[in-house]
């Protein structure tokens, strides 16, 4: 009689170790896949990120050879405009704070 409880509660130990260790490797295999996953996920990000940037560049290049003429003009006479936009904005300001002190000062 003092055999079989002796023996059960070891069996019991080696089931419950075995579960242990098989349970330990499945979770670090499976650790192990995600790690690798993201790692490829992310180098084929990075690459995909380069490759857009390089063609973003040789597009700006290629448009850059093509329109630099134009794009210069372009950018000199935009601030002559916003300056002139500005002081009619400034004056439009000015004549109708002059109104409105005219009706103020009839108004009273």
């Amino acid at each position: 009689m003092s055999k079989s409880p002796i023996h059960a509660f070891f069996l019991g130990r080696a089931i419950a170790e075995g579960i242990y260790e098989q349970l330990e490797n499945s979770i670090t295999n499976t650790l192990s896949g995600l790690g690798k996953f993201d790692a490829e996920q992310r180098d084929n990000l990075r690459s995909f990120i380069d490759q857009v940037s390089e063609k973003a560049d040789r597009e700006a290049q290629s448009g850059n050879n093509t329109n630099t003429n134009s794009n210069s003009d372009e950018l000199d006479s935009q601030p002559k405009d916003l300056q002139a936009i500005i002081d009619d904005l400034r004056a439009e300001v000015a004549q109708v704070r002059s109104e409105l002190q005219k009706y103020r000062s009839s108004s009273s």
